[in-house]
């Protein structure tokens, strides 16, 4: 395949991450590999639907060391008008099929402390593309962090996300996308408060689709002293659509004191028990199994593995 190498300093092909994702001629049908070299990389980028098989790796290996990132915000004013909206936030847009990224961070720098705009959602990573893989990747954010969706509500988009990091508060994981954590580490950070520091998950799975989010081998934790603040969970129907009925299992995971007994809740007047959440065999402080944690029999577990949720109907299996 072919490759680029982005630095700042003037020693690779480009200075730009956008300027590399450019170069990758247009109908691309084998692996392009765009090598990052350290630095933060202060940009929007997007890499459009018909450029398939892009890869960005961070030559270090370390995760920390190259940070692609921008600060807009839902309610941040557009140019051309009006406000950037949730989807439009997004520092970093994937649109393009067979997409993978190893060893760097993706993130959205908006801080919500310097601006009192009413739509505060600020997306790292909008996803909307089919047979992702994410390998040592930080994902960083408050609200709305990893907008993992797909092309449109009759398509599945499947992303695989092994070994990562993935920080926010509210909602911070959500989407129709399907999605596999896989031995990743999810953290929620304080919003300050003493009963509700967020959201886990706001998925939006469509209801002919099984497969939602699954947390399978993950550590959840927190920068927050309060205990029993943070939801799992809620069922995110965008525009009121009643076929979006999400889809979470979190399993063989240690879950933190910060997660609440009753982890799951309402959304915009729809009740999470019509929505699809499961756990697992989860252990650590946060675990506590109550009557409103609804359990996967162990006859149903088999079916909720990384292997089913990437599947599809091609076979896909990048569990590794």
């Amino acid at each position: 395949g072919q490759s680029s190498v982005v630095a700042r300093d003037g020693s690779g092909n480009f200075s730009s991450v956008q300027a590399a994702v450019d170069a990758v001629p247009a109908g691309n049908a084998s692996r392009y590999t765009i090598t990052i070299k350290p630095g933060t990389y202060r940009e929007v980028v997007k890499i459009p639907a018909d450029k398939p098989y892009v890869s960005f790796v961070g030559s270090t290996g370390n995760a920390a060391d190259v940070v692609i990132t921008y600060d807009n915000a839902s309610g941040t004013p557009h140019p051309n008008g009006g406000t950037y909206g949730t989807s439009g936030s997004a520092s970093v847009t994937i649109d393009g099929n067979d997409f993978t990224a190893k060893h760097l961070t993706f993130a959205n720098s908006f801080d919500e402390t310097a601006y009192s705009y009413s739509a505060e959602q600020a997306v790292a990573v909008l996803t909307r593309a089919d047979r992702l893989v994410f390998d040592n990747v930080r994902f960083l954010g408050n609200q709305d962090t990893l907008y993992h969706n797909s092309a449109n509500s009759s398509t599945i988009g499947r992303a695989y996300f092994r070994n990562c990091y993935v920080e926010g508060d509210v909602d911070f994981i959500f989407g129709r996308g399907t999605g596999v954590f896989d031995r990743c580490e999810i953290r929620s950070l304080s919003r300050g408060s003493s009963s509700n520091n967020g959201y886990v998950t706001a998925p939006s799975t469509m209801i002919g689709n099984p497969y939602g989010f699954l947390f399978t081998q993950c550590t959840l934790t927190t920068d927050s002293a309060v205990a029993q603040s943070v939801h799992l969970g809620r069922p995110w129907h965008p525009g009121g659509d009643v076929n979006a009925i999400g889809q979470v299992v979190f399993r063989d995971s240690v879950l933190g004191a910060h997660v609440k007994d009753a982890p799951w809740t309402d959304m915009s007047g729809f009740s999470w028990r019509d929505a699809r959440f499961f756990e697992y065999h989860n252990s650590g402080p946060g675990a506590t199994v109550t009557a409103d944690r609804p359990q996967l029999t162990d006859a149903q577990a088999p079916t909720y593995t990384a292997q089913r949720y990437l599947a599809g109907t091609d076979g896909w299996n990048p569990v590794h």
